[in-house]
């Protein structure tokens, strides 16, 4: 599959909004809370309208303002300016979090029927909010972002759990834009794993994501994260490119 990273993750950024944003000409300025990292930093996806050194000081300067740390995110095949790693690296910024941008046909990828027994909302309903936020690892804070985020979504979203014995046992959320769907917030409890649940609860997303209109899905994992990538390579899904968050070390 042919994939513009540029163009993606400019969708991908719309998916998870941040709770403030702002811009300097094509770089993307997002500020929440500190602890999901894609709503926390700097997209650069266009020209920032200024001398390159200028406009990583005037970044600096939004996130100091926001008492947050200051992050890059530069995604392969999408940063501009294109040699924007060595002015930070001059600057003692080094990239971390490495990510995967995983993509596959959502039209031909787990075909079948919708699986009753997962239910389908359209907005997160307190026993999702319950798992998501106990998935956190008591990080109060971290988790209320997250459920934030996803809380606005644009719509059409769709959030997605699977109960068992009474209980969420697995649960996932989409963004729908045009005929792209993006898949986020996968949850398996620990007492549930390995019984193929998440392709469950995937394989629902991505089925009501068809009768919406998309045709092609992403989702993020962590580049070192071998289980979640052998997983969704098993469900049809290949690595379009990566990115890293440059930080001060």
């Amino acid at each position: 599959m042919t994939v513009d990273p540029r163009q993606l993750e400019i969708i991908a950024d719309r998916a998870w909004p941040a709770r403030q944003s702002g811009a300097l000409g094509g770089w993307r300025l997002n500020a929440s809370d500190g602890w999901s990292l894609r709503i926390n930093a700097c997209w650069p996806l266009g020209e920032p309208g200024r001398p390159i050194d200028e406009a990583i000081d005037a970044a600096e300067a939004f996130y100091a303002a926001h008492g947050l740390p200051v992050r890059f995110k530069l995604s392969d095949g999408a940063v501009v300016p294109a040699n924007l790693s060595e002015h930070l690296r001059a600057r003692g910024y080094r990239p971390t979090h490495g990510t995967l941008m995983m993509v596959g046909e959502a039209s031909g990828m787990i075909a079948g029927a919708a699986d009753l027994a997962v239910v389908l909302s359209d907005s997160p309903d307190p026993a999702f909010e319950a798992v998501l936020a106990a998935s956190a690892g008591g990080n109060a804070a971290d988790a209320r972002e997250r459920l934030d985020a996803l809380a606005r979504i644009p719509p059409p979203a769709r959030f997605a759990r699977l109960d068992l014995d009474g209980q969420v046992a697995a649960l996932g959320a989409s963004a729908i834009d045009g005929e792209w769907v993006g898949i986020f917030g996968m949850r398996t409890l620990p007492s549930h794993r390995r019984r193929g649940l998440a392709s469950r609860v995937l394989a629902a997303l991505l089925h009501e994501a068809r009768l919406l209109g998309a045709r092609r899905a992403y989702l993020q994992v962590e580049a070192d994260n071998a289980p979640a990538i052998a997983l969704y390579s098993g469900l049809g899904f290949v690595p379009a490119y990566g990115y890293r968050y440059w930080v001060v070390e």
